[in-house]
Parts: structure tokens; sequence; C-alpha cells
């Protein structure tokens, strides 16, 4: 049965940071719903109700796009190795860039990723937990390496060009922000 919580409470910060995947959910006002997973070692409960997460260069930059047009966002956290649970933040998020002063004031708090592109942080005002029974067993094997060498491959300029090139624009043609346009 589904428990809604007013906040990240220490028992769910633990369940938290043993998971090795989440995903996130974002819309725009119009357009299409984004559920993106994340992984790597990329997601900080900094509070009962904050929390942020490092993204990382990719094909897309649906979320900045989203996050520009409606703060709205879902994380969902599923127990793949465990006894079943899932877990969904629910909130508000605002988005920053390496231009901005909070993406340098959040980022020593994750490893150092080569292509690190935003830092979302997400105001968290409710928390729900449900069963999970239908998720089925899977067994976490290791990270994937390729998107932190082939980061590392490109270098800043060749990164920041791949941003011009791909990242500027969602795939309904909204802004990302990306380059300080919007």
């Amino acid at each position: 049965m589904a428990k809604i919580f007013i906040k990240i409470t220490n028992e769910l910060t633990e369940f938290i940071q043993r998971q090795k995947i989440f995903f996130v959910g974002t819309a725009a006002n119009q357009g299409r719903i984004n559920i993106s997973p994340k992984g790597i070692d990329t997601f900080r409960v900094l509070g009962e109700n904050k929390v942020i997460w490092l993204n990382l260069t990719g094909s897309g930059n649906e979320t900045a796009a989203h996050l520009l047009n409606n703060t709205r966002m879902t994380i969902l956290f599923c127990s793949f190795e465990e006894k079943p649970l899932i877990l969904r933040l629910y909130g508000t998020a605002k988005i920053f860039h390496k231009r901005d002063k909070k993406f340098n004031e959040y980022l020593n708090l994750f490893p150092k990723i080569s292509g690190s592109r935003q830092i979302i942080e997400m105001d968290v005002d409710s928390v729900q937990t449900s069963c999970g029974y239908a998720v089925p067993f899977m067994d976490f094997k290791e990270e994937r390496t390729v998107l932190n060498s082939w980061a590392k491959k490109q270098g800043k300029d060749k990164i920041e060009k791949y941003w011009r090139e791909r990242n500027t624009k969602s795939i309904d043609g909204f802004e990302t922000g990306i380059l300080g346009e919007y």
C-alpha cells in the first residue's frame, strides 16, 4: 500500500544512497513527457526536502528545456536487489549551469566526472513509497564507463561544440539554456 510523506526520512535517504539508478520525469506545458534514466554517483540528498543531481552530457537535454518551461519534477527509485520498494520524490526544480555560482558550490559534492553539464536542485514537497512487488530482481554488475571515457577524449572544446550542436533545443524545439540563451 502506498504511503505519502512530507519529507525524506533517514531510512529513505539510506535507501536512495544504495541505489545504482534513478529515473527523472519532467514535462513542459506542451509537447512530450520525458523520463530519463540516470546512473553513476550523481545523486545527493541535502536535507529532508532538498536533493540535487549532476546531469551529464547526453544525446538530448530534455530536462533542462522542460524546467525552463515548467519546474515540476518527479524522481523515481526502484529496489531491484533487496526488499521491494518504489520511492517517488515530487517537487519543483531549478537547473544550474557551469556559469552559475550554485553549480560550482555543488560540484564538489560529486566525484569528478568528465562531461558534467548541469546540476539540478529539487525542492521536494512530497514523498511516496509503494510496494514494488512487480519490479524484477536484477543484479548490479558494474558502472558503464563509456560516457566518461568519451567525454574525457572530447575535451572541453569538443564537449561545448557538442552542446551547441545537440543540446541547445529539446526534441519539441524548446530552448535548454545550456549556452545562456533563454
